[in-house]
């Protein structure tokens, strides 16, 4: 039989590799995404069909994390196999800054959801598995590697938040017997992710720069080390913790980590540029208290899952930058014929 997932958070980074996997596996996946005045279904665009459409295997509606009404009837009319919640204000520094919605989001978000989750298992007999998106914020100041017997330190409201969401999950795991998996993601990019983060910010740079449509790069701490894998190889980890035979949790990483200074050099060598002759050190993106050394260990997912990541770092940053670069020249295009170029990225996390 066909398997029904709603997705919270499907107009995400994550979101939309995680609908284009299980579509690829015959689900009918149901996206929750929030109401704007703009269209914000782009990194879906390629999958969607019209709704009319008998055969459209993706469904949207319109919900959020802060008000559970929604979600409930949501949830009652999908009727899911399996929900994956990655719904999130998922900046860091943007968490600092507000740290309230953030934490009603994040935090609440997910309680209200488990709330929704144990009602309507209890009212369908629904044995449904909710897939939970932690993250490796939650480790903060703990020292490397961290794997799931770390404890958690983090160091910003996101961090906190997640760390919350965690064990609300763990809680109504126990307290109710739901499946409920918790994923610690470390750090995953890629094309889609958005450009206000370090790592997109710098392969969009690299691109613009190489073109001559950008000036500077302004970054905050470059010490920061990271442990960066390919976001379609963490959402896979993300259906496999739904397909094991017990709700657990796991780290989900690549075993390497890079400092921002190790993904600099590699974007930009590849387009041929030194980067120390156009990035700057801006205070504005320095987080009050930083998280300097994330390492994931991954071996209880490789281990349970059969999991392991295919994408390595010089890989990763490749194909983001050949991406980037050619979002470049279509800007340069349209420069040359006369129309403006606007900069973006300058509220960003560096």
């Amino acid at each position: 039989m066909t398997k029904t997932a709603l997705v919270i958070g499907i107009t995400g980074q994550d979101g939309s590799y995680l609908a284009e996997l299980l579509l690829s596996k015959g689900y009918e996946v149901h996206g929750v995404i929030r109401r704007a005045s703009l269209f914000n279904t782009d990194r879906l665009d390629h999958l969607y069909n019209d709704p009319h459409d008998p055969t459209t295997q993706l469904m949207l509606h319109y919900g959020d994390l802060s008000e559970s009404t929604s979600l409930r009837r949501i949830c009652d009319q999908v009727q899911p196999d399996e929900i994956y919640n990655l719904g999130a204000q998922s900046h860091v520094r943007v968490s600092f800054m507000q740290p309230e919605y953030t934490a009603d989001v994040v935090a609440m978000g997910t309680l209200r959801m488990l709330e929704v989750l144990r009602d309507y298992s209890a009212a369908s007999g629904k044995a449904v598995r909710m897939y939970q998106a932690g993250s490796s914020e939650m480790f903060g100041a703990s020292p490397p590697p961290q794997n799931e017997e770390t404890r958690f330190h983090p160091r910003s409201p996101y961090g906190v938040s997640k760390a919350a969401a965690f064990w609300h999950c763990v809680n109504y795991r126990e307290a109710y017997g739901l499946f409920i998996a918790n994923g610690i993601l470390f750090n995953h990019e890629s094309p889609r992710r958005g450009e206000t983060f370090v790592s997109r910010k710098i392969t969009r740079a690299a691109g613009r720069i190489k073109l001559g449509l950008q000036e500077h790069l302004y970054l905050g701490n470059l010490d920061a080390r990271r442990d960066w894998g390919y976001a379609p190889d963490s959402v896979e980890a993300m259906w496999l913790m739904l397909q094991h035979p017990e709700a657990d949790d796991f780290v989900i990483a690549t075993g390497e980590d890079h400092s921002v200074r190790d993904f600099l050099d590699k974007a930009f060598e590849m387009v041929g540029l030194d980067w120390t002759k156009y990035v700057e050190i801006d205070q504005r993106y320095m987080r009050p208290s930083e998280v300097d050394h994330l390492h994931g260990d991954a071996s209880k997912a490789r281990a349970a899952l059969g999991w392991a990541p295919k994408v390595d770092f010089d890989g990763l940053v490749s194909t983001m930058v050949e991406h980037d670069l050619v979002l470049a020249e279509q800007e340069k295009t349209l420069k040359d014929a006369g129309h403006s170029i606007t900069p973006r990225g300058q509220f960003a996390d560096g």
